[in-house]
């Protein structure tokens, strides 16, 4: 059933400075979006964000806000924590005690899933291979709490922003570029989806993804990503896409 009224609604934007809530906003795909700085709505003050849904009548939250850099994710677990549990039960608690009718689309990851199985689908056991991805876990189990959501699980990177030269020819994942994603999260609202969908693009190696935007990115061993980093990171990611493609 298309619900297009959906989009017509107010609608919360967390996250807003983010890459993804940059082109959320620059989208116009969404009408009515209000999206407050950090400053004016801290995701930490559960108080003020219940006061914003009340005054600003919000009808869906799209929730963006995350500390996304595995490496100070690892190096800093508390504020990891604080920002990507903590902060995603207070929009929880926010929505509870404002009627529950609040509808919460929540911006998960592929790191939730094993980290070399592969086509991961939505019912597969969880097994994160970071402190990233425990987090987002964690914040699952809150969003689930509320009435209406969306879980998104996805990986997504900006083709403007390649900043890297090397790239794994054999790792392999499903990102997809960021203005994919957005035009996804508008429709997934449209068609009042509720519950946990994969969002990706084509299964393929990192460099073969990243040279169709970047000609003179180099191709690389997955070793040599694993010296550099010094973290763990998944050779094979992969979604399974079968539920986003009977949908839309």
């Amino acid at each position: 059933m298309i619900v297009g009224d959906f989009l017509k609604n107010n609608i919360l934007l967390l996250g807003g400075t983010g890459t993804l809530g940059r082109h959320i906003i620059e989208s116009n795909l969404f009408s009515n979006l209000i999206h407050p700085s950090k400053k004016k709505l801290n995701i930490l003050n559960q108080n003020k964000i219940e006061k914003f849904i009340l005054n600003n009548n919000i009808k869906i939250i799209l929730h963006c806000a995350a500390l996304a850099r595995v490496k100070e994710c690892e190096n800093n677990k508390q504020k990891a924590i604080s920002i990507n549990t903590i902060g995603t039960l207070n929009i929880v608690k926010s929505i509870l005690n404002t009627n529950n009718k609040v509808k919460l689309v929540f911006i998960s990851s592929d790191a939730v899933y094993s980290p070399n199985k592969g086509n991961n689908k939505e019912k597969d056991k969880l097994k994160p291979y970071n402190f990233y991805g425990l987090t987002k876990v964690l914040a699952e189990k809150q969003v689930k709490l509320v009435k209406r959501y969306i879980i998104i699980r996805t990986r997504f990177f900006d083709k403007k922003n390649i900043t890297f030269n090397y790239s794994a020819k054999n790792i392999y994942t499903s990102s997809l570029e960021v203005t994919d994603l957005v035009r996804y999260i508008s429709k997934l609202i449209k068609i009042n989806f509720k519950g946990i969908i994969n969002v990706g693009g084509p299964k393929i190696s990192d460099f073969k993804k990243y040279s169709k935007y970047k000609k003179n990115i180099k191709p690389c061993d997955k070793k040599k990503i694993f010296k550099n980093l010094n973290l763990k990171i998944a050779t094979n990611s992969t979604l399974n896409l079968n539920k986003l493609k009977s949908l839309i």
